[in-house]
């Protein structure tokens, strides 16, 4: 059974960053599991925050192996997430891994894929997930048309995200770098 189904979302606004993330984790199509994870994590002495969607499992290795990363870099958050990428994808066993991150500190937002990709959002603004698609044309629309804080974008976000897609919920962690 693979359990997984969720939201994150980030942006980048005003000098800060702030990750979110929802607490659903479902088996399936039709089986809610929990509804208080947390996904959402700070790393590196708290200097880092960090948010996975996908299997549970495997995502837990990735935020590990992400970690292990960030200690021999020193921190350096391009560096380690470039690491852990072409490690990913080049591993037998990690590359059938299904889970995708989003790491940030207080100067860089990434998006990281088992594809080997690593990539740096578009305006400050990235989701991943089962409503990742429904948080970043919510967070986009607000960060466009409105003077809200990151914070106060991915909250309404993530709200309006939890309304739509059944994989989401309302009980959220926040994390701000």
């Amino acid at each position: 059974m693979q359990l997984d189904g969720t939201t994150i979302v980030a942006v980048k606004r005003g000098g800060k960053t702030v990750l979110c993330g929802d607490g659903q984790v479902t088996a399936g199509q039709s089986v809610v599991l929990k509804n208080n994870a947390v996904k959402v994590r700070r790393l590196y002495n708290g200097t880092v925050v960090s948010g996975f969607a996908g299997s549970v499992a495997d995502a837990f290795t990735l935020t590990e192996r992400f970690e292990e990363m960030l200690n021999k870099y020193a921190g350096n958050l391009m560096r380690s997430a470039v690491e852990l990428a072409q490690l990913w994808r080049g591993d037998k066993v990690l590359r059938r891994l299904e889970a995708m991150m989003i790491v940030a500190d207080k100067d860089e937002l990434l998006v990281v894929s088992g594809m080997g990709d690593v990539i740096e959002p578009e305006n400050g603004i990235a989701a991943i997930g089962s409503g990742g698609y429904y948080a970043l044309a919510a967070a986009r629309a607000l960060a466009a048309k409105t003077k809200l804080s990151a914070k106060e974008i991915v909250l309404e976000a993530m709200k309006v995200t939890a309304e739509l897609c059944v994989f989401t919920n309302g009980h959220i962690t926040v994390e701000e770098v």
